[in-house]
This record gives structure tokens, C-alpha cells and sequence, in this order.
């Protein structure tokens, strides 16, 4: 039996592995690949890899030592973890079972994505799913975002303080009328096409444009520099079941020392309620998690 599990290997997952070796806890980190997230990288004409904060140095070192440590790790994916007398028992797809004293999530999201032709072929080559990560490299430039609430919005406005002109094409329900949709509205520099609808992306090496549907069912191709895609992220949390309290974005709600509801289970990163989905923000809430792990776990060690 293992002392922790981490499901993961994103940022998060990995840094609290390594961390948790350091520790001389006996882990197994259980996910389908290694890096998470980090194994894409946005390509844009005009950048060069220094122009932007990645963490990938940190979450690198951290890989390959994984990858070295073959009995710290089961690439395989999470389809349950259950709680019977104080032993965590996490069930893997290939139907590995692996038990253990406690549990860090670190299972992360789902992008929601718009599946239409030239989606898929364009992404992270001027197509991509966070205006957070990338906003600062389109000054002067011109953006096109898509999306369907407050995540949409934020994001829109972000790229409106840099970048030449931004198209939104957002489909909500009534969130205009808020803050920040109000500046969006007045903003010189922003177009909103409200209820179109995305049908393709069309490029040469990178996205060049989308094709959109108006209201009447209309079609008209935007032009732009870059294309984000601002929907929903869903939360890898499945596998748990109601073994831990969610809010109600379905993240796992954690308090600052990344403890869940139920006791031996923590969580970092994107799949916690945490303030913002970026490496090295999920970089510090795994060292967090592991940290708070081996306190709990250091009178059975």
C-alpha cells in the first residue's frame, strides 16, 4: 500500500510528486501523460519563446525525473477513488487498483471546444483556450474571441487594454449588462456579434479567420491574428464521486492549506476552486498540497 496518491501530471501533480519524494513519502502518481497542459504551446508568427512566462523549465526537471522513476508513476487514467475504513482505493482504466493512506487531485479541466472543422488543426497554431497566458503578445494586433459567459468577457476585455481591435462573438445570457460587459460595449476598439455562431476556422500554417453564422443564418469571415476560445472548463472530478464538496462550477473547493471536506484528500490546480489557471499558480499549489499531505500523513510514516 502506498502512503499518497496524486492523480495528475500536470504542474501541479508533478511538483507535489517531486515533493513528496523529497519527503521520502512512498507515492504513486497515476495520470495519462506527463506535463499536462505544458506539452502545448501556442505558435504565433511575430513570438519567440522568451516573450512568455511558461514555468515549463520547473515542470521539465520535474517530468524527467518522473519519468526516470518508473515505480513513482502508472500512466494510465482515473476512473474511481473510494474511502473504506480510513484506505483510499483509486481504480485505474485498465483496472489497476492502488490503495493508499491519502490523496492529492490534481486532475485538472476539460476545455469545452467549439468542434468545427479547422478547430482541431489550428489549435495552438493561432488558435488556442486561454487570453490569460497569451493577452500581452497581441499588442497592436487583432483578436477574435469566442465564448459564452463571465470567462469570455474577462478574457475580451484583457486583450481590448493591448491589442488593436478585438471581435467578440459571445452567445450569453444577459451578461453584457454587467461591468464588464458594459465596457466591452462602449470600447472603441470592440466588436460584438452577439448570437453568431463559429462554423469553421480557416488558415494557412496558423488560423487567419473564422466563418460565422448571424441570427439569420448569414455567413461572413473575420480576419484576425489570433483566435481564442473563452468557454466553460470542466473539471476533471468524476472519478470522485461525492466524496469531497464541489462548488458550483464543479471545482473542488479547497481551503489555504489545499485540504478538501473530506480528511486525507487534498487538491491543486486547475481543478480547485484557486483563483487563476496558470503553471506557475498551480506550480505553488501543488508544492502546497504535498506539504499539507505529509503533515497529515507524518504520525503513520
Amino acid at each position: 500500500m502506498n502512503d499518497l496518491i496524486i492523480i495528475g501530471g500536470g504542474p501541479a501533480g508533478l511538483t507535489a510528486a517531486i515533493y513528496a519524494i523529497r519527503k521520502r513519502i512512498n507515492v504513486m502518481l497515476i495520470s495519462k501523460d506527463l506535463g499536462g497542459k505544458t506539452n502545448y504551446r501556442l505558435s504565433l508568427p511575430w513570438i519567440e519563446d522568451y516573450q512568455v512566462i511558461r514555468g515549463l523549465e520547473f515542470i521539465s526537471k520535474f517530468r524527467n525525473e518522473l519519468e526516470y522513476l518508473e515505480y513513482a508513476r502508472d500512466l494510465d487514467s482515473v476512473e474511481q477513488v473510494t474511502l473504506k475504513e480510513k484506505i483510499f482505493t483509486t481504480k485505474t482504466k485498465s483496472g489497476k487498483e492502488y490503495q493508499a493512506k491519502a490523496v492529492i487531485v490534481a486532475s485538472g479541466t476539460r476545455q469545452v471546444r467549439l468542434n468545427v472543422p479547422g478547430e482541431k488543426e489550428f489549435t495552438m497554431k493561432g488558435l488556442c483556450y486561454s487570453a490569460m497566458s497569451y493577452a500581452q503578445l497581441f499588442i497592436d494586433k487583432r483578436a477574435i474571441v469566442v465564448g459564452n459567459d463571465e470567462l469570455a468577457l474577462r478574457s475580451a476585455g484583457e486583450l481590448a487594454t493591448v491589442a488593436s481591435h478585438v471581435t467578440l462573438i459571445f452567445n450569453g445570457n444577459g451578461q453584457l449588462k454587467t461591468d464588464i460587459g458594459q465596457k466591452l460595449v462602449k470600447a472603441k476598439n470592440v466588436t460584438i456579434l452577439e448570437n453568431y455562431t463559429v462554423v469553421e476556422v480557416k488558415g494557412d500554417i496558423y488560423a487567419r479567420s473564422v466563418i460565422v453564422t448571424d441570427p439569420a443564418g448569414k455567413q461572413q469571415e473575420i480576419k484576425s491574428d489570433g483566435t481564442f476560445v473563452e468557454m466553460a472548463l470542466t473539471p476533471n472530478t468524476k472519478m470522485l464521486g461525492d466524496l469531497v464538496k464541489l462548488d458550483e462550477r464543479g471545482r473542488i473547493i479547497v481551503d489555504n492549506a489545499s485540504r478538501t471536506s473530506q480528511p486525507g484528500v487534498f487538491a491543486a490546480g486547475d481543478v480547485t476552486n484557486t483563483f487563476a489557471e496558470q503553471v506557475l499558480v498551480a506550480i505553488g499549489e501543488g508544492a502546497k498540497a504535498a506539504l499539507s499531505a505529509y503533515d497529515y500523513l507524518l504520525p503513520s510514516l
